[in-house]
């Protein structure tokens, strides 16, 4: 199999071009310029690696979101980088010819492909609810992992069971890990991923030749370490207790904190505020709607988008020295009295033992 320059240079693409693609690849995996000489190299020895690409219970946001990335290109990934031997959404085959390149690929590449899942597999009914192949989709999954390398669980569908298993869940659907408990597994949340965190996991897989860092939830970390409340560029207003009340007042058109009606930012680990969406251009609280938490665990059964969160304590620095003062008062007041109570009863207690 040609490796990632190889097939890059029968592609037309020059030496320069080649580097500069090998800095950009860097830059959005989060690393130094140093690096790029190492995802040179690789690129330059490296084969082809096999991949994978299977459909559960999903809406094929994943895809969509894929085939959108801009750094890398998706067309530098899918015709340079990996060699997608299977996807019955993007591959030409269809039917018998799709299902015999799967099996081709499982054989021939037998513990060195790379299986993808985006869905996830219903277990009611023995599987019945998802038939690809005219086979239950709960076969397909166990017989692709069985020999793959390591397995990406796409999306919150595959990584945590999504809108399919909410409750009350009458298919049963689980994530990918309930079914898959002897591979690496590299969980990839949102509804769906942002297309470059996509691109990226592959890069680094690829360039590197092993897993990147996991949290203990097994997402990446140079993705999902931080929380969107820490990068997002309305923190300002939330340290300043400065909220958007409801929708379309003032505050709404001032870009307050959306955090008091519902922004789920705060407890959400993704990288929307600082890769953003559609090559950096926003992301859904800078359009002016809060984070639904699409990549956290069992979102959808956690009440509402619009349900305020648990009281999260601010700063409130824009408090006038007014309210500040009455505040203090009324703290030193209450310390007052409490204390002139506690003294009455030691001094009580006292005369009773001297009595």
């Amino acid at each position: 199999m040609e490796t990632f320059y190889e097939v890059m240079r029968r592609q037309g693409i020059t030496r320069r071009s080649f580097l500069k693609y090998c800095s950009l690849t860097a830059a959005a995996l989060g690393l130094g310029p140093t690096f790029a000489p190492r995802i040179a190299h690789a690129m330059e020895t490296k084969e082809r690696t096999p991949v994978i690409w299977v459909h559960g219970l999903e809406c094929t946001c994943c895809s969509e979101s894929f085939i959108r990335s801009a750094h890398p290109l998706v067309k530098d990934v899918v015709l340079s980088m990996i060699s997608l031997d299977y996807d019955d959404t993007l591959m030409a085959a269809a039917g018998h010819q799709a299902e015999a390149a799967l099996e081709e690929t499982i054989q021939k590449y037998k513990g060195k492909y790379i299986l993808a899942v985006e869905g996830n597999p219903p277990l009611n009914e023995d599987g019945m609810f998802c038939i690809v192949g005219g086979k239950p989709f709960l076969d397909q999954l166990k017989h692709a992992a069985k020999d793959a390398a390591a397995v990406i669980a796409w999306g919150s569908c595959a990584s945590w069971g999504c809108v399919q298993a909410a409750r009350p869940n009458p298919t049963q659907a689980v994530p990918i890990h309930k079914v898959i408990t002897d591979k690496p597994i590299i969980k990839v949340p949102g509804c769906p991923p942002i297309a470059e965190v996509m691109t990226g996991v592959i890069t680094y897989m690829l360039t590197f030749g092993r897993l990147p860092e996991l949290d203990r939830q097994g997402r990446p970390k140079m993705f999902y370490s931080q929380r969107i409340h820490d990068k997002c560029y309305r923190r300002p207003h939330f340290d300043a207790g400065q909220f958007v009340e409801q929708w379309d007042d003032e505050s709404a058109r001032k870009g307050y904190c959306l955090y008091k009606v519902g922004c789920k930012g705060p407890t959400t680990y993704n990288a929307c505020s600082t890769v953003r969406w559609n090559e950096g251009t926003s992301f859904p609280i800078q359009a002016g709607h809060g984070c639904i938490g699409c990549s956290e665990d069992g979102f959808w059964d956690k009440g509402s988008f619009y349900d305020r969160l648990t009281n999260i304590p601010q700063f409130g620095i824009e408090k006038n020295a007014d309210e500040i003062g009455m505040a203090v008062a009324g703290g030193v007041g209450a310390a007052v009295a409490a204390h002139a109570a506690v003294s009455a009863v030691k001094r009580a207690q006292h005369k009773g033992d001297q009595e």
